[in-house]
């Protein structure tokens, strides 16, 4: 049995360049994540490459369903959340009394999608630049310049939303989310909410 964690591309890939001593006379199994309800029609050649299909949730799955008569079953993600305390509030710089929101997204994906500007927009509406007893934390993920500068342009006058644009450990992401108040997800589309379910296991 094969279980492979590629997507329609990286396997299609995958399936031209590894020997076939790989693939053949082994029951092959994919592991395919996809946000939108329509399945991309490219994709679907990768369907002749496997024998069933293995997705994070109930969304992929149904997705997938439309376009094959593959099994595709759902197997969502082992949620764990390791903290450490030390990662506190003065460690990333963030003020000990505020009620804090944080939202996070990752430059390799797209900014529309992940959308923090939506965040920024929905916590201005909310509160005013002089409001001093609420933050918002922006946690970027592999931050490209353009972005950077995109979201540092929607802060100006706003001393009240912290900027963090830099790649950690994932604990202490886990312990960033912990000492926040509340976690703001306006992604357009989400292959699992994998952040939103840390979220809620540590109490956010």
């Amino acid at each position: 049995i094969n279980l492979i964690h590629l997507n329609p591309p990286d396997l299609a890939l995958a399936y031209a360049t590894l020997p076939k001593t790989v693939w053949n006379y082994k029951y092959n199994i994919a592991f395919w994540l996809w946000e939108l309800e329509e399945f991309p029609e490219d994709w679907e050649r990768c369907f002749s490459f496997v024998d069933e299909i293995w997705t994070p949730s109930n969304f992929a799955s149904n997705s997938i369903r439309k376009k094959t008569n593959l099994p595709v079953h759902t197997f969502p993600y082992p949620i764990s959340t390791p903290v450490d305390s030390k990662y506190d509030r003065k460690y990333f710089n963030l003020p000990e009394k505020k009620f804090m929101f944080i939202c996070m997204y990752d430059s390799n994906s797209t900014i529309e999608r992940k959308n923090p500007i939506g965040g920024i927009e929905a916590f201005k509406k909310a509160f005013n630049k002089d409001t001093i007893d609420v933050g918002l934390v922006i946690k970027v993920n592999n931050p490209q310049k353009n972005d950077i500068e995109k979201i540092r342009d929607l802060l100006i006058g706003y001393e009240n939303i912290y900027i963090i644009p830099k790649i950690m450990t994932k604990i202490e992401v886990n312990s960033l989310i912990k000492i926040c108040d509340v976690f703001i997800s306006l992604h357009r589309a989400e292959g699992f909410g994998l952040p939103l379910a840390e979220a809620m296991l540590l109490g956010v």
